[in-house]
Order: C-alpha cells, then sequence, then structure tokens
C-alpha cells in the first residue's frame, strides 16, 4: 500500500539526527515537525527568518503571525529566534544546515532535481529552493513515485528544468526509500505490503535492487 502524507513525514523523521539543523520544505517536509523522535534534539529552520519551529499549533496555541515559508502557522520551540529572510538565507548558503527535505516533480539518475517549474502550468516559484539545494550536503526528497498517470518520477534524466544538479543523495516516495549513487538508483526499503517488482515497474531509471529488501519501519 502507498504511503500516506503523514507516513512520509513520520519516515524522513527517522533521519533526524541529534543537534541537526534541519530545513523543510513546503508541503509533506512541512509534517515532519509533527514527528520528531522523543529524545532527540533539532532545530527546524523556515528561510523566511525562524530557526526552532515547533510542531504545527492547536486551536489554542496558534498564531497568525507565527508562519513558515509556506505561510501555514506554526509554533516556536524553546530557544526559537527569529531574524530577517537575508540572515536566513545566509545561513543556507553558508553551508549550516545539516539535513534539508524537499518535494521535488521528478529526479534522476545523477541526483538531479527538478521542482519548480511546469511548462504552462501557474507554479509559485523556486523560492529558496536553488539556495538550498546548493548550499545543503545532505538532501532527502520526498514525492509520490509515479505521477496521477503511472508515469515515472525517478527518471534516467530529468525532463523539467532543473531545481539543482548532482545534489539529490536520497529519495523518499510512497513506494520506497532510494539512494542515489554511481549514477543508479540504488533500493533501500519498500512501503508496507508494496512489491519490489511494482518499485521496478514504476522506476524509468536504472535501479539497483538487492537479495532483500525490508519493508520500512515508523
Amino acid at each position: 500500500m502507498a504511503l500516506t502524507r503523514e507516513q512520509l513525514a513520520r519516515r524522513v523523521a527517522r533521519e533526524l539526527q541529534d543537534g541537526f539543523y534541519v530545513n523543510l520544505g513546503i508541503g509533506i517536509p512541512t509534517l515532519v515537525a509533527n514527528y520528531v523522535p522523543a529524545g532527540i534534539e533539532v532545530m527546524l529552520q523556515s528561510e523566511n527568518g525562524l530557526l526552532g519551529m515547533g510542531p504545527f499549533p492547536t486551536e489554542a496555541t496558534i498564531d497568525a503571525d507565527m508562519i513558515n515559508a509556506g505561510k501555514q502557522t506554526v509554533t516556536a520551540a524553546t530557544g526559537a529566534s527569529i531574524f530577517s529572510s537575508a540572515e536566513s538565507f545566509a545561513m543556507i548558503r553558508g553551508g549550516h544546515v545539516d539535513l534539508t527535505v524537499l518535494g521535488a516533480f521528478e529526479v534522476d539518475v545523477q541526483g538531479n532535481i527538478a521542482s519548480y517549474l511546469i511548462p504552462g502550468k501557474l507554479i509559485k516559484g523556486m523560492g529558496g529552493a536553488m539556495d538550498l539545494v546548493a548550499g545543503a550536503d545532505n538532501i532527502i526528497v520526498t514525492m509520490t513515485h509515479a505521477s496521477k498517470h503511472g508515469e515515472s518520477k525517478l527518471l534516467n534524466k530529468c525532463t523539467l528544468p532543473l531545481t539543482g544538479a548532482a545534489c539529490i543523495k536520497k529519495v523518499l516516495t510512497d513506494l520506497a526509500f532510494i539512494e542515489i549513487k554511481e549514477g543508479k538508483f540504488h533500493l533501500l526499503e519498500r512501503a508496507p505490503g508494496v512489491s519490489v517488482e511494482e518499485i521496478i515497474r514504476l522506476t524509468e531509471g536504472e535501479l539497483v535492487v538487492p537479495d532483500h529488501v525490508p519493508e520500512m519501519e515508523f
């Protein structure tokens, strides 16, 4: 069974490590803030000028002025800092973010990512994605494995305009967790109930499959 948005966020959250500074992109990545594992401390950064995001607010704790880069209302964790977007981007461009989680339209076997433009369609724009993929060494993309028409999004070569080149290390889709290295996709885990055969069928780029592919744990 394909993973839900919440399950994707929970699996990404398992990649967080104590002391990490983490930027969460718009969409599914923002949900990761709700699933930070117990016993670790991470500082979630938003490029609009907030370091130390907490989980999404309840009705009792909502503050309409406290928003992330996607204009969603958020909370501030203990020790949070608020500053200008210029300072926020200086953090990103200076390589001070340990992990970045982004959405994407396409990813290919060279680690290229296309995430900001579909010709002929109105898209909000690149935002901070170009800076994030250039300034971070550890990037996880989370997205659906295929389009609603069944067309693979894990390609030999991206067909859409690139956000960044050779920068993506891992991809978490609703079907699989995949590492990109040596010009190939390497299957690490599969979603519960999803067969290796289905993942192979929906992956256009070359996919290396080990003898045993474990199911994801959350």
